[in-house]
């Protein structure tokens, strides 16, 4: 799957850097500090070459002993420069400090904030934006991105402001000394300005190419290691490692035509600069006039530092067009519509009465219909299960109870008040999830039954939870008990283990709407005498929507749905059912978890 942000459309390099810089608001004592090192270090330039003038006329004339420097006054030329050079130096120093441990405390500021921002909004976007973008995408934006923005924030910050003052400085300098002379240079800088604009557009692109190579390779290695147990069991090991092969080739071909875009541009932007100093040195031959040695030799030294700082100006393009491509990744995430939440109510508790009218639904970006036109209520302390064949809608209505999709046509509502009226973070308080599909963190038992909201409840509570969840006597058999990790996603526990950690985190939260999609399938009988026992504890008082295939589940519900492609065909209890003999009784006759599997749409764009 692409990465979006490697097809948007490109944004003004001047816009892009100023927003990134933006974000630099809170350091600006600190950058202040460091743009006063900066400006002492430049300084320090056209001194070292001015003292080449006293320097070399103190050798063209030994005879004299006097020599009036700038600042110390009157000294003797035999202590007088060697003690300017020294002092040159200190204050050199003192500015490179400054300069660039405050810059970098700037740009490290920086940083961490934008990956903050980054992983704050992640968590903000609606559901539609992950189903869009795949995790070695999303991850490869907070990991790779945001590291080649750390460049453009930081070393090429660095040498934007030093080398630039310092070219600032010579420049001046030069003109002070000679400004006809000076003034040829300055022809040379419209070349030189083409040449890196030129260089520019080329490593914005190549930049924007990476990251999207990068992040490809993230998703191979991402998918990989996620379903290794797949990979193994298929021998598809042949096929990830040409998968990864390809992805990595990929990445290594465009990152090589970046360096040598760069190894043509540098040198050839040094040849530039070097003829015109030849050009230079010509001229400062030819037109001598009356200036002493030393000028000239101070002159031609300090036109000498000018390529230097020239150069790094110059070969900091790429990094800053690197930094901002990367930035345009992050600023196009950045500025997503973040999860819809214009509701304004808050309820500290509800009595979990859910009425469904007239919902339709269609998934944005696609035409096919996922629901229609369905209607139902639900009392509260009521259980309704959802019955039909994968594909019929039960999971996607499922998903827009709790909000994770946003409706437009239909409601519904809990207490009697639209679901979308509710503050979203209200609205979830009252709903707990069970699915198939357990996550687990790799964290403590504790922590991933007590997670989140419910972080800060006393260990009894938790204790009572995976005992009423019957995941007691497994977690007691643990080696250090509530305190084990589980590992990623749970892989330390069987599935029936996994399952039953999700109850009880449903259990603790005591919510009194409960959704349960397929919790009880695909598990073998004795996981599953545990977790019906769990489930019948956690539906105890609760409005319990159930999506189940077995039997043993849907057989206690108050109200029973069977759906086909997103409509309701049947409804009633599950005796009245059957003596209907239609959609239901079939459906019971293979047993229900037999029933004939396709493609479910919700799965698709769930999973996408």
């Amino acid at each position: 799957m692409p990465d979006s942000s490697a097809k948007s459309p490109s944004i003004s390099s001047f816009k892009l850097y100023m927003r990134l810089l933006s974000y630099m608001r809170r350091y600006w004592f600190m950058f202040g500090v460091s743009m006063i090192g900066y400006i002492i270090f430049a300084s320090t330039q056209p001194m070292l070459a001015g003292l080449l003038k006293y320097f070399v006329d103190g050798l063209a004339a030994p005879e004299a002993g006097m020599v009036e420097l700038p600042l110390l006054g009157s000294m003797q030329l035999l202590y007088g420069v060697p003690l300017a050079l020294l002092l040159i130096t200190i204050w050199q120093g003192i500015g490179s400090f400054l300069g660039g441990y405050y810059l970098a405390r700037v740009s490290l500021g920086l940083v961490q904030d934008l990956r903050i921002a980054l992983f704050n909004n992640l968590l903000t976007l609606p559901n539609r934006y992950f189903d869009n973008h795949s995790t070695g995408y999303l991850i490869s934006r907070i990991t790779y991105n945001v590291g080649s923005v750390t460049g453009a924030a930081t070393d090429a910050l660095k040498v934007m402001v030093r080398e630039g003052l310092t070219v600032v400085f010579l420049f001046g300098y030069l003109l002070w000394m000679n400004w006809k002379l000076t003034m040829v240079m300055v022809a040379i800088l419209p070349l030189i300005a083409l040449m890196v604009k030129s260089a520019s557009k080329k490593f914005r692109s190549q930049s924007r190419k990476i990251q999207s190579a990068m992040g490809e390779l993230t998703h191979v290695s991402s998918e990989t290691i996620q379903n290794y147990r797949v990979v193994r069991s298929f021998g598809g090991e042949r096929y990830e490692r040409e998968r990864f092969y390809e992805a990595s080739e990929d990445s290594t071909r465009k990152q090589l035509r970046m360096t040598r875009t760069s190894a043509i541009y540098t040198p050839s932007l040094q040849l530039v600069n070097y003829a015109a100093m030849a050009f230079l040195m010509f001229l400062v031959l030819f037109l001598r006039g009356d200036a002493s040695v030393g000028d000239l030799v101070a002159y031609i030294t300090a036109a000498g530092l000018l390529p230097k700082p020239i150069r790094q100006l110059s070969e900091v393009s790429s990094t800053i067009q690197k930094g901002l491509a990367g930035a345009e990744s992050i600023f196009e995430q950045l500025d997503e519509v973040t999860e819809p939440d214009n509701g304004t109510i808050e309820k500290e508790r509800v009595s979990g009465a859910l009425e469904v009218k007239h919902l339709s639904f269609v998934y944005p970006g696609t035409e096919k219909i996922v629901l229609q036109d369905i209607s139902f209520t639900v009392e509260p302390g009521q259980m309704v299960a959802l019955v039909g064949r994968s594909g019929s809608g039960k999971s996607t209505l499922a998903n827009l109870i709790p909000r994770f999709y946003q409706h437009d046509q239909g409601q519904i509502l809990l207490d009697g008040t639209p679901i979308e009226d509710y503050r979203v973070e209200n609205l979830r308080k009252h709903i707990a999830l069970v699915t198939q599909q357990v996550s687990l963190f790799n964290d403590s038992v504790m922590n991933n039954i007590a997670y989140g909201d419910l972080r800060n409840l006393p260990r009894e509570a938790v204790e009572q939870a995976a005992e009423a969840a019957y995941a007691r006597e497994f977690i007691d058999l643990l080696p250090q008990g509530f305190e084990t990790r589980v590992g990623e996603n749970g892989v330390m526990l069987s599935g029936g283990q996994r399952q039953r950690l999700a109850i009880a985190r449903a259990l603790l939260k005591s919510a009194p709407v409960l959704i349960l999609d397929e919790a009880t399938s695909a598990l073998d009988t004795e996981s599953e005498r545990y977790i019906q026992a769990a489930l019948d504890k956690v539906m105890e008082g609760r409005t319990t929507l159930v999506i189940a295939h077995r039997l043993s589940t849907i057989e206690k519900a108050d109200l029973i749905l069977v759906m086909d492609k997103g409509h309701i065909v049947e409804r009633g209890t599950h005796e009245s059912l059957l003596a209907q003999n239609g959609y239901y009784a079939r459906l019971h006759a293979m047993g229900l978890e037999d029933e004939p599997q396709e493609q479910e749409q919700e799965q698709e764009q769930s999973e996408s």
